[in-house]
């Protein structure tokens, strides 16, 4: 039986109908099909005798309308026909069949029109899928059948330039997406997997122009040491978090910047997200040599100011950069670690000589990024003590707390928008002796100068009610 309140859509019957054929005639599929007719929920307030002839004109079946309140029809169209402003601009055809030659441009104008980062094209035994990433999750969309999916691969890897008889190695490839209303760079990964290929799209924003470092996230005291740090001539500037934590974001605002006329910025990136004009940018490409290491090397004979690296991934483009710093450039880049600090210990276990590190680091970031809670329906509870993780020691839990709900505003995720949490730690001299001396218990120091650290960050996110507990969990649980 249905509950009135709440309904599980399966993919197959999901998309019998587009987002657009939903949200105009304010209805939903009904989970069980039968061959002769067509069934679906109409909210009360609809009238049904136009919206029937017009569903058997659209569909060449028979249509029978169930009446449901207009409550739970605008609940159920937020959370399966997820919909927005830019929404209008999608390409108005028939996605119920994979097959069709404007499925792969209806899905990446679908996909972009809701902010998704990432389009998962998978394949399993019984069943393939395709998800998108809305604000750092996945979410389903698509059911594929398994006779259909081969021609979809093959489709995609056409247009990235791929080898469409290679099944057994990975491929990696570039679309250029253009309509009228939309231009998109997307990067192609074709990964085998047990029971097939898989392949996740990546789609790039090719425009700067939304991306100021003030609007970032930064706290006052965080904006002004980092912008300390980067205003000096010579040294390293790096930011850490986990993919997809907004490194790359962070970097381009900088660069935006320092892009002034009388410097020389060249980048080394894989991808190239955004186009920077004034900047020098350089697209990654190992499998002819050209690595981040490799790329440095000619850099310095560029006469350059100012470097990007996308990453430090290995020993030898850390000590690379390291020595890039000390000739008098400044390098900004990326790595992977849980703190600020713990970018030190990465750099000293990659091989990096600690009085080198000392003399060169200006500034470590590191940097997450959190989902807010709607203000239309987030719902204030009781707060125990036990939703803390068991090795976060919190100083004070609060009486009540905020938790995710859902309505038609953040379509009924509970969620709307993200933040970013960032921590900025200037290397002063103090700091700069510790790790010549290899000395990482540094907690009074920063707590002397003010630093607030990631989970200090979340935590005040938290208690102002901004974000869930579930939201900061793992950041608490990455505490040093």
């Amino acid at each position: 039986m249905i509950r009135e309140e709440h309904i599980e859509l399966s993919s197959d019957i999901q998309h019998l109908l587009t987002p657009q054929q939903a949200w105009h005639y304010r209805i939903i599929p009904v989970e069980r099909q039968e061959k002769d007719f067509l069934s679906f929920y109409l909210g009360e307030e609809c009238e049904a005798e136009g919206t029937i002839a017009e569903l058997e004109m659209l569909f060449e079946k028979e249509v029978r309308l169930q009446k449901r309140s207009e409550e739970f029809i605008l609940q159920t169209l937020g959370k399966y026909y997820r919909n927005n402003s830019g929404t209008q601009n999608a390409i108005q055809v028939n996605t119920g069949s994979i097959k069709s030659d404007d499925f792969l441009q209806v899905l990446i104008t679908e996909a972009k029109n809701l902010g998704s980062s990432d389009i998962h094209i998978e394949v399993y035994e019984e069943k393939c899928r395709i998800r998108i990433r809305i604000d750092g999750h996945l979410i389903e969309r698509y059911a594929v059948n398994k006779s259909d999916y081969p021609t979809l691969i093959n489709k995609i890897k056409i247009k990235g330039n791929l080898d469409i008889s290679e099944k057994r190695l990975p491929q990696d490839g570039r679309i250029f997406f253009k309509t009228e209303t939309l231009r998109i760079d997307i990067r192609v990964s074709v990964l085998p997997t047990l029971h097939g290929e898989k392949i996740v799209l990546r789609l790039l924003n090719n425009d700067p122009s939304n991306i100021d470092i003030r609007q970032l996230g930064f706290s006052r005291k965080e904006f002004d040491d980092y912008s300390e740090g980067i205003r000096k001539p010579h040294g390293i500037i790096l930011i850490s978090g986990p993919t997809g934590s907004g490194k790359t974001t962070t970097l381009y605002a900088t660069l935006k910047v320092l892009n002034k006329e009388r410097s020389n910025i060249i980048t080394i990136e894989d991808p190239i997200e955004y186009t920077l004009e004034g900047v020098n940018q350089v697209q990654m490409k190992e499998d002819i040599g050209l690595t981040f290491a490799a790329a440095l090397r000619s850099f310095l004979r560029q006469d350059p100011d100012v470097i990007m690296l996308g990453e430090i991934r290995d020993a030898e483009t850390a000590q690379m950069a390291i020595r890039a710093a000390l000739t008098g450039h400044l390098v900004l880049s990326t790595i992977h670690t849980n703190s600020a600090w713990g970018t030190v210990s990465r750099l000293l276990d990659m091989g990096v000589p600690s009085f080198l590190l000392a003399g060169t680091l200006n500034t470590t970031v590191a940097q997450r990024l959190v989902r807010l809670l709607c203000e239309s329906c987030k719902k204030s509870v009781e707060f125990s003590a036990t939703l803390f993780p068991r090795n976060f020691n919190a100083q004070k839990a609060p009486g009540m707390h905020y938790v995710a709900s859902g309505c038609k505003d953040c379509h009924y995720t509970g969620y709307k928008g993200r933040k970013a949490l960032y921590e900025v730690i200037p290397v002063d001299y103090e700091l700069a002796e510790n790790i010549k001396n290899n000395t990482f218990g540094i907690e009074a120091l920063l707590k002397e100068r003010k630093i607030s650290s990631l989970s200090e960050n979340a935590l005040k996110l938290f208690e102002q009610g901004l974000t869930s507990i579930e939201e900061i969990y793992p950041i608490l649980i990455n505490t040093y």
